[in-house]
């Protein structure tokens, strides 16, 4: 059994995803939300709180791998600065504690869950409540999302 950890980074709001592979390969979501900081706090203090929830995270679960959305340009420049540093930080606490970690655009994880690289949102979250055998698609967004990108790293490297 293998347990993957899918981070979708924001300095806002960062959506995290744990899903094992079973010994028959199916899927199966073992936690999933969101991990936020608060707006009134300077940034500084934002990223220093997602360091320490994804720490805790990491220390409740111990999971086997992770794979991260990779940052893809965004027309609002202030806010693609704000998730590539919450994603540095993502990145530095999954190397503190040993973990390989995968990076996989939106469109790969859209190709991977749906089988379309153009795929809409809801197909996307449709599928990954199919393949993880949910009754309701995972709410909010960001943890739908980062689900998906557990499940592309767990497709992509066939674990089992």
């Amino acid at each position: 059994m293998k347990l993957a950890l899918g981070i979708d980074p924001g300095i806002a709001t960062t959506g995290f995803g744990l899903v094992c592979v079973q010994d028959d390969g199916s899927m199966q979501a073992v936690d999933y939300g969101v991990l936020i900081t608060p707006p009134d706090l300077p940034i500084h203090r934002r990223l220093l709180q997602l360091r320490s929830d994804l720490q805790a995270l990491l220390t409740r679960h111990h999971p086997d791998t992770a794979a991260v959305e990779r940052l893809f340009f965004q027309r609002n420049v202030s806010t693609a600065i704000a998730v590539g540093e919450a994603r540095g930080v993502t990145l530095l606490v999954l190397a503190e504690v040993g973990l390989d970690v995968a990076e996989y655009t939106p469109n790969e994880v859209k190709q991977a869950v749906a089988g379309y690289g153009s795929a809409q949102k809801r197909q996307v979250q449709e599928m990954v409540r199919t393949l993880l055998g949910l009754s309701d698609i995972p709410r909010p967004d960001d943890a739908a999302d980062a689900l998906a990108i557990a499940i592309t790293h767990l497709s992509t490297h066939h674990y089992e």
